[in-house]
């Protein structure tokens, strides 16, 4: 709606996770980099945590573009899943066939092991590694997890066969200090947390969007990036601050921003989707359907 009035080749606020308008903050390549450094180890599990908002699927799926050629990555993206459904999740990501029970029934969480453990060492023999992703990880059960940590038991002399990655919000770090998880906990070789942008960060990140997006000139003022990083957004569940440099709430107000400005435009040129003259009668109630027409 509004990329022609700014000259934009595409929606630099959207908020799906494109990593095409990854933004390599410092805390962010470093993020990435426990990513690579993952893969390049096969040392039990790494830990990427933040916020909602933080960019840490952004940093993911840049992460899975640029993953080597030898390297197998099975990616979970909703973890909320049995022992027996996410053995099975990790089998259908790995490609790994696994043949039927007598009578038709479903192949039980052993045998998903060992067609697992099989297909680890056939590609270990012939130099590839496998890493396992897990987002939304603060999802997943404690059963579940103490059959990650058993996974992890599948080894040659040298190295771990199987490398797994866990990201998710806070409430993951608060899930792997339980006492019962204790021994997960030991084999955790890296942890990362991604804090939110700092007011200088922010201002770079919206100026690095509108770039990628295709914009030639500023499209906001200083003051009004400063404004963004702590404008209120009225929600469901009551205020809900955009500041603190949490990305996926400030791309929220800048959407809006751009909107309002374009609005704004609109009605100083007397101009409305339902006539030219529309703005010049309507009441307050109906500048607001107005509004909504360009939303």
């Amino acid at each position: 709606m509004y990329e022609a009035f700014y000259g934009l080749s595409s929606k630099p606020f959207q908020l799906n996770p494109d990593p095409n308008f990854f933004f390599g903050s410092k805390q962010h390549r470093r993020a990435k980099a426990y990513l690579e450094y993952g893969v390049s180890r096969n040392e039990g599990f790494i830990v990427i945590t933040g916020e909602i908002g933080a960019g840490k699927t952004t940093v993911c799926r840049c992460f899975l573009q640029q993953v080597p050629r030898n390297c197998n990555v099975a990616y979970i993206f909703n973890p909320k899943q049995t022992v027996e459904e996410l053995l099975e999740s990790i089998c259908d990501e790995f490609r790994i066939p696994r043949e039927r029970v007598s009578g038709g029934a479903a192949p039980s969480a052993k045998q998903h092991v060992d067609a697992l453990n099989e297909f680890l060492l056939r590609t270990h023999g012939v130099g590839q590694n496998n890493v396992l992703i897990i987002d939304e990880a603060q999802s997943l059960s404690a059963e579940v997890l103490e059959q990650l940590r058993l996974l992890t038991n599948l080894e040659t002399n040298e190295r771990k066969l199987l490398q797994i990655i866990l990201i998710g919000q806070p409430e993951l770090k608060a899930l792997l200090e339980r006492e019962a998880l204790r021994q997960l906990a030991q084999r955790i070789t890296g942890r990362y947390h991604l804090n939110p942008l700092s007011a200088g960060e922010s201002a770079a990140y919206v100026k690095h969007r509108m770039r990628i997006a295709g914009a030639t000139a500023e499209a906001f003022t200083p003051s009004a990036l400063r404004g963004a990083r702590g404008f209120w957004v009225a929600s469901t569940a009551g205020l809900v601050l955009a500041a603190l440099g949490l990305s996926g709430l400030l791309l929220l107000v800048l959407r809006l921003a751009v909107l309002a400005a374009l609005v704004l435009v609109l009605v100083r040129l007397g101009w409305c989707r339902r006539g030219p003259s529309r703005w010049m009668r309507c009441c307050c109630s109906c500048c607001w359907r107005c509004w909504w027409c360009w939303w």
